[in-house]
């Protein structure tokens, strides 16, 4: 469309130039150096080069109908009319505010072209023209901000209601909702509080602005500390904003009745309180019903004030994302039931099938260890052999247990078993392996158990198919994942390009993905990496 309008802008004055005034040699180059300019912008939207996609092409849209308005007898030109191409393309696509700039850049530098040859008889039609560019300009920005705002909110819609990883837990899923909420509205916390209704017990879950120490567990608290937060109406919807300083008298607070579907007065102290608790100037809250518990959902903002239609859309949000994920938790507890009752079974077949034999291996060993003589220089080898034989029948006796009983929800025991495995290494194979976890690890116990067995994998990988004596393990939680590192020092050998078939199954499974990568000193190293 914009090689569309320069070209038709030249043909306007090739085919009619007594229409415009001042036409000379360099407003014809004026025009061909904006199709050229047109002609390179289409290029590049066709390479999908990232300066196509800039807010800088819209600004040079501007700069280039100043010049040809200025150059096109000023005010009197109709050329004008271009201006309003650069509002449409920057407000349809970047929003309200950016058409905004632009609205009043092109109205200021239309206003400009005239400054300098606008007579008294002139004045009239440089003030409407720039009055309709500022008026029509106002009306675009205006439904471009509402199609820009429409596509983040079905966005986030999308988002929140999209079904989680069970491996994740319902708990993340509750905490990756409040987050995205609190993002989306750029406010400065956001909070569920929810009262179970068959114990009458509170919880609270909590996600603040560049909090990077978050728990993804609900925090049980007393009736006394959720009184303020559920005080209000359990069937309205409420919007505050408070003053902007001590005297500014243009605050309120609002309830919205969704039975009547209007707005109405709601008791300003009340709420003027619950923000000072907070630290807030303004909220928004909205109830949230499940089929055992009941809350309100609240979202807290320090400078920005909210709108009464961000409180509907807080309802929406609610409305959508939680039903689905009572759904998720009940599909968990069934799935945690099922799984409990398969443990019981494989715990069983762990005995059975492989502890049993162990046991009658190290029995073996001893019988033979009893039968040799003092001299035999097979004793040593066989004293190896029991004790080896000891520690796996241990090891087993133990993965029996927590596969009889789950794994507890807690950094502690995950870096206890990394640990163990790291000792077996080292015991068996003489390779010493350090384990790392760097910051807080915030997984639940299903995925606890995934990154066990892909770090098992790793290991075993290490002592079976390389001659190096060190190696490292290393987890963290960094922007929304958690990243897994298993290395080995260079062997001597030639580097063999590979990739762990077990590994890689095991990340994709969890939405992740698994990459074999060579470290500065010639050694090994398994990246993986699982959005969480």
């Amino acid at each position: 469309m914009r090689l569309v309008l320069s070209v038709s802008a030249l043909l306007a004055i090739f085919v009619d130039p007594s229409g415009l005034r001042g036409i000379g040699g360099f407003t014809w180059l004026l025009f061909s150096g904006y199709i050229l300019h047109s002609f390179a912008v289409y290029l590049y939207a066709q390479l999908d080069a990232p300066f196509s996609q800039s807010k800088l092409v819209h600004w040079l849209d501007v700069f280039w109908y100043a010049l040809i308005v200025l150059f096109t007898d000023g005010i009197h030109s109709f050329f004008f009319l271009f201006f309003f191409f650069a509002i449409l393309t920057s407000s349809f696509r970047w929003g309200f505010d950016e058409g905004a700039r632009v609205t009043l850049a092109s109205v200021a530098l239309f206003a400009a072209c005239g400054l300098g040859s606008t007579t008294e008889e002139d004045l009239p039609r440089l003030l409407l023209r720039a009055t309709f560019l500022l008026a029509l300009g106002y009306m675009s920005i205006h439904w471009g901000g509402s199609k820009v705002e429409l596509k983040r909110r079905l966005a986030l819609l999308r988002d929140v209601s999209r079904v989680s990883n069970p491996r994740f837990g319902v708990d993340h899923t509750v905490t990756s909702v409040l987050e995205k909420t609190q993002m989306f509205f750029h406010g400065s916390c956001c909070l569920l509080i929810v009262r179970d209704k068959e114990s009458g017990a509170y919880f609270l879950r909590t996600a603040r602005e560049g909090d990077a120490k978050r728990s993804i567990n609900a925090e049980r608290i007393g009736a006394d500390a959720a009184a303020p937060l559920v005080a209000l109406p359990q069937d309205r919807i409420v919007a505050y904003n408070g003053p902007l300083w001590p005297a500014w008298p243009f605050t309120g607070a609002a309830a919205y009745d969704s039975a009547r579907g209007r707005w109405s007065k709601h008791e300003e102290a009340a709420c003027r309180s619950l923000a000072e608790l907070l630290d807030a100037r303004s909220f928004i809250s909205a109830p949230v019903s499940l089929r055992k518990s009941e809350g309100r959902i609240f979202l807290f903002s320090r400078e920005a004030a909210f709108r009464k239609t961000d409180a509907l859309f807080l309802s929406h949000i609610a409305a959508q994302a939680f039903p689905v994920i009572e759904n998720i938790e009940l599909l968990d507890r069934m799935a945690s039931d099922a799984a409990s009752q398969e443990r019981q079974k494989i715990a069983l077949d762990l005995h059975d099938t492989a502890i049993q034999p162990y046991i009658g291996l190290k029995m073996g060993l001893s019988a033979l260890r009893n039968k040799a003589a003092a001299d035999n220089p097979l004793i040593e080898d066989l004293d190896k052999l029991a004790d080896m034989a000891a520690k796996v029948i241990g090891d087993l006796r133990r993965y029996a247990g927590t596969v009889k009983n789950g794994l507890d929800k807690t950094e502690e025991v995950l870096l206890m078993v990394l640990r163990q495995q790291a000792a077996q290494a080292r015991d068996f194979y003489g390779i010493d392996i350090a384990v790392c976890v760097q910051g807080e690890l915030s997984v639940s116990d299903r995925l606890t158990a995934e990154i066990l067995q892909i770090v098992r994998e790793g290991l075993s990988n290490i002592c079976k198919h390389t001659f190096a004596h060190h190696g490292a393990v290393r987890l963290e939680c960094v922007d929304g994942l958690l990243r897994i590192q298993i290395e080995n020092e260079c062997d001597g050998s030639q580097p063999v390009a590979f990739q762990p078939r077990s590994i890689t199954e095991r990340a994709t499974a969890l939405g992740g993905n698994a990459q074999v990568k060579q470290t500065t000193n010639g050694g090994t190293s398994v990246h993986v990496e699982i959005p969480i």
